[in-house]
């Protein structure tokens, strides 16, 4: 296996079954607890681009959907934090997860991508930052922490899933 840039790779399907089963799935929009409609696996959009509202249902089916293109949109908005350096696809997969659940935006500014696109990227570092990861609303949450667990083993390419 071989590292490939950042930007020329994709989210495998190994890592989108690994999102829903760390997701979960929920027909009904809920609060995601920072005052943001989800469904689904935790989708905020529609795939008309609306924003999810109280009230809101999917099914099953078209959430895998929503899922699918949500990790896809939210790897590329990483990946071009992460530039033109290259990543096996097990360290592609534990990133995107990592960004589905706290947001682009949050993933471009961690340590996590410092530690990547200083020379020579500092690969093992930046997989440890992984595990920071683990609050909501200032307290450790176990749940959290065993999702970032997975994926610090996925990202070490100890695990070949999530």
């Amino acid at each position: 296996m071989k590292r490939l840039p950042a930007t020329l790779m994709v989210v495998s399907a190994l890592a989108v079954a690994g999102l829903a089963v760390h997701e979960g799935y929920r027909r009904h929009a809920y609060d995601d607890g920072a005052g943001m409609q989800t469904v689904g696996f935790g989708s905020t959009r529609h795939p008309d681009g609306t924003p999810v509202k109280a009230g809101d249902q999917v099914s099953p089916e078209r959430a895998v959907v929503m899922l699918a293109r949500d990790a896809d949109r939210i790897w590329r908005e990483a990946a071009r934090c992460i530039g033109e350096v290259p990543l096996y696809q097990h360290e592609v997969d534990a990133y995107a997860s990592l960004a589905y659940n706290i947001g682009a935006g949050a993933f471009c500014r961690s340590t996590l991508v410092k530690k990547l696109k200083q020379t020579p990227p500092d690969y093992e570092g930046a997989c440890r930052e992984i595990l920071r990861w683990n609050r909501a609303g200032g307290q450790v949450l176990p749940g959290l922490t065993r999702r970032r667990e997975a994926e610090y083993r996925l990202c070490m390419g100890q695990e070949g899933s999530q």
